[in-house]
């Protein structure tokens, strides 16, 4: 087996080389690190890379594979992403917060838990925006990272340098994590496959945040090239902890979700969700991608939804619901003697700075009014998908903005002639975090080479159904032969 070819195999493939002993997780390893010292500099979605730590991880992985005691990911090269995402001994800067640059992590997040525990391998850490607080990704500490699709465009957020990697090949799955669209958004923008859980099938756990990651809910969850990849990844991320007060019991089996048949089932279409701008080249190729559920006999229909806000309150909203999130974050880093609230313009974009100190002075009463508001949204939401199997939208309403300079970069600020919050309010993703769905962007192909996606929604704890959906499309419409473009 050439080692070329590993960079565009997907991990269920590479997991049978490697149980087979046809593949080296040494030699993965080493071909995976390569590419990234190859391919990363024009690209800067690895901001850590672990190489040492990998390697010796990959030596261990090939004695228990030889030794009949291996993990089901037993040699498995994965990304986690540089956010509220820990390994012991590496940086750890939530999102290339400069203060942050020598903060090195005592413990272990989820994701490195539950991987390292199936025997896959972490590579090193992804790029992130500030705090994750915007749907792109760039910061002052490392700077943009830049779309494989094109490199002068940025690949959404705030899992970008995950996406990033996987569309180019680093690896086969990384990690995302969900506060707004961070694994839908920038999914939608490299062509990659972003899967969003019912909120509390992956734990989520964030010391000291706790309760308050359902406000609005954040979820993690695998950004892979494939449907079945996503179904492997979460055989090792799902599942309940104690340490998580709103985590799901139950076991599912995600696998055996890809191999069903979608015909007769039925698929509502809200071409904006009532409330936001899409750009004419972007509805249109959801709109013919809509032809690849019919061809697998499903029947699609177009439906109105009519939420209770337009786009800009609804982003207001969804702002001052995560920046509570994030002002007990910066407490409770400041009571371990990390202090960022004391001058917040010296850490923190201007626009997230200001939302910060606006949120100091909320009441009780205007957070209350608030959940009123996110209720309503909730009952309309759950209504338009119960009329159907599943709910499909545009994932974001523009294409991949270009890059700015470092630390500047912000996504679109208008479409179609509306002005849109420039942070969050051009992607449909965010009411499903208001709502605790299951979504994914899946790739609903190329508009002058840029990447577009779609986002399907299921029913409440309906991952199934979103995964079957998902596969039955990619058996219609695969998209791997767009990553032709990456390495063209």
């Amino acid at each position: 087996m050439d080692p070329s070819e590993y960079a565009w195999m997907s991990a269920t493939d590479l997991v049978k080389a490697l149980q087979s002993k046809q593949l080296s997780p040494v030699d993965l390893i080493d071909a995976a690190i390569a590419r990234i010292e190859q391919r990363n500099p024009a690209i800067n979605a690895v901001v850590h890379l672990g190489a040492e730590d990998a390697r010796a991880a990959a030596r261990t992985a090939e004695r228990a594979l030889a030794e009949g005691r291996a993990g089901p990911l037993a040699g498995l090269p994965v990304l986690m992403k540089d956010l509220f995402d820990f390994k012991p001994g590496w940086p750890s800067t939530l999102g290339g917060v400069p203060a942050l640059a020598d903060n090195i992590a005592q413990h272990s997040c989820l994701f490195v838990e539950r991987m390292e525990s199936a025997g896959a391998i972490v590579l090193g850490k992804t790029n992130s925006p500030v705090f994750g607080a915007r749907g792109i990704t760039d910061n002052p500490l490392f700077g943009p990272t830049c779309n494989p699709f094109d490199v002068s465009r940025n690949p959404g957020g705030s899992s970008g340098g995950a996406a990033a990697a996987v569309a180019a090949g680093f690896v086969p799955i990384a990690e995302g994590t969900d506060a707004g669209g961070s694994i839908r958004i920038p999914a939608a923008w490299t062509s990659t496959y972003g899967f969003k859980p019912s909120a509390g099938r992956v734990p989520s756990i964030i010391r000291p945040l706790g309760f308050m990651t359902a406000a609005p809910f954040i979820t993690e969850g695998p950004i892979t090239r494939t449907v079945a990849d996503a179904a492997l990844a979460m055989t090792a991320l799902a599942g309940p902890d104690s340490r998580a007060p709103h985590c799901l019991d139950g076991v599912l089996d995600y696998r055996a979700a890809l191999d069903g048949s979608i015909a007769g089932r039925r698929l509502g279409y809200s071409p904006n969700l009532g409330a936001f701008p899409v750009e004419p080249a972007v509805a249109r190729a959801v709109e013919h991608a809509l032809t690849g559920f019919e061809e697998c006999g499903a029947q699609v229909q177009q439906t109105e939804v009519s939420l209770p806000a337009d786009h800009e309150e609804l982003a207001a909203l969804w702002h001052r619901s995560m920046m509570q999130v994030t002002l007990a974050s910066l407490e409770g880093m400041q009571a371990q003697g990390i202090d960022l609230l004391a001058d917040l313009a010296a850490h923190f974009p201007p626009a997230l700075a200001e939302q910060i100190e606006q949120t100091r002075t909320m009441t009780a009463r205007q957070v209350r009014i608030d959940d009123v508001l996110r209720t309503e949204i909730y009952e309309t939401l759950t209504s338009a998908i119960n009329s159907f199997d599943l709910l499909l939208t545009p994932t974001v309403g523009g294409l991949p903005v270009v890059n700015a300079s470092r630390g500047e970069t912000i996504g679109p600020t208008q479409l179609n002639g509306q002005a849109v919050d420039p942070m969050i309010g051009w992607a449909l993703t965010f009411p499903f975090n208001f709502t605790g769905h299951p979504a994914a962007s899946v790739p609903a192909g190329l508009v002058d080479g840029l990447p577009v996606g779609m986002q399907l929604i299921g029913r409440q704890m309906g991952d199934l159904d979103v995964l079957t959906f998902s596969a039955a499309y990619e058996r219609a419409r695969p998209w791997v032969g767009n990553y032709a473009q990456v390495d063209g």
